[in-house]
């Protein structure tokens, strides 16, 4: 195995779940990503032999897969939902331009009409029966994960406000907000149906240490709907799912992308987040955020997409170490990225936030 980092690191799921309750300073960094493309890992795999040893025809091979990569890049956590919940959309392609394709196209949701747009399309969908949960890989890392990292429940979750314009197209949901609410109060409880029963079957596994919601409510300079609109068919669904969370003693996080600080007090107040991911420079750097509501919950990653993306090496290092300056004292700080690590993110870039990361001493 071919290290490209200056600094080894051991998984420590108990600091990191510290650090995002706030519990003081913590004594290393701690590195967590909502996800890594595939085509990523597989960049990584090839360059460093991560995955030199295991048995590609063993069943559980993308589990083991995945917990060799985690553990190489020096995260605490893998991420794992439920299975056979799966949700059919209404998708276009286009054709990836980046430096690291992916089968020459990529897919992106519909935006004017999904495949429910009207009472009988929503009667005809075909609605994934939480009755058939199959939690295979959850209960796998039950058993095999190592001591020192724990779970993630998330993946394919908490999806309120996306599955509303993903289910009826951005521009259908719109003029339903003015002449369909009914229906869209519909399309939310099913969502609610869906995403507590996921839920509960995550929180039965103890090595399940929080959850992790991903739903995107905004754009560069607002949210997508109105604020009011989020807190009546979105905003009750994620304290649901914080609700369930917390009775089991563990932290409910939240992805969004875009401006949603009109938001952000019933996020923290009435929701009840522990941790808020995805950041934007353009919108608001992660430094800010915690500065702004780091006394109330944790702020992760933050690290701008576009930064990583076109910056060279010393200005992404001295990027890291200004963000961890300014939001590690205390805790309630995890380093990443501002979104994910797209496939069009170079790896070298990757490694340098990562490997940043690492040498920092708080």
């Amino acid at each position: 195995m071919r290290s490209p980092f200056s600094v080894k690191v051991t998984p420590d799921w108990e600091g990191l779940v510290a650090c995002i309750r706030r519990e003081g300073t913590p004594k290393r960094v701690h590195h967590i990503e909502l996800y890594l493309d595939p085509e990523i890992e597989d960049a990584i795999v090839e360059r460093t032999g991560v995955l030199d040893g295991l048995d590609e025809a063993d069943p559980f091979f993308a589990e083991q897969r995945t917990v060799r990569l985690q553990r190489f890049l020096g995260y605490d956590t893998v991420r794992c939902g439920v299975e056979n919940q799966e949700m059919v959309f209404t998708k276009g392609t286009v054709e990836d331009g980046t430096h690291v394709t992916r089968s020459g196209s990529r897919r992106f949701m519909e935006e004017h009409a999904g495949p429910i747009t009207s009472w009988a399309e929503f009667e005809a969908y075909p609605w994934p029966d939480p009755k058939r949960i199959s939690t295979r890989a959850l209960e796998w890392y039950e058993a095999n994960l190592p001591d020192d990292m724990c779970l993630i429940g998330g993946g394919g979750f908490g999806h309120f406000a996306e599955h509303l314009s993903w289910l009826m197209g951005y521009e259908t949901l719109c003029y339903a907000l003015f002449d369909q609410r009914n229906l869209i109060a519909a399309i939310t409880a099913k969502n609610l149906e869906m995403f507590e029963a996921a839920a509960k079957a995550m929180l039965q596994f103890d090595r399940v240490k929080m959850l992790w919601g991903s739903d995107d409510m905004g754009f560069r300079s607002g949210t997508l709907i109105s604020p009011d609109d989020l807190r009546e068919f979105v905003l009750p669904g994620h304290k649901r799912l914080a609700q369930l969370a917390h009775d089991a003693g563990r932290p409910y996080l939240l992805h969004s992308c875009g401006n949603i600080t009109a938001i952000m007090d019933d996020l923290i107040d009435e929701v009840g987040i522990d941790a808020r991911h995805s950041f934007e420079d353009t919108i608001e750097p992660v430094a800010e955020a915690k500065a702004r509501y780091g006394d109330r919950i944790a702020l992760l990653g933050g690290i701008d997409m576009d930064l990583l993306c076109r910056a060279d090496e010393p200005t992404i290092r001295a990027r890291v170490r200004e963000t961890l300056e300014a939001c590690m004292p205390g805790g309630g700080y995890c380093l990443g990225s501002g979104n994910s690590i797209a496939n069009y993110v170079p790896v070298d870039s990757f490694i340098a936030m990562l490997d940043e990361g690492r040498r920092f001493r708080p």
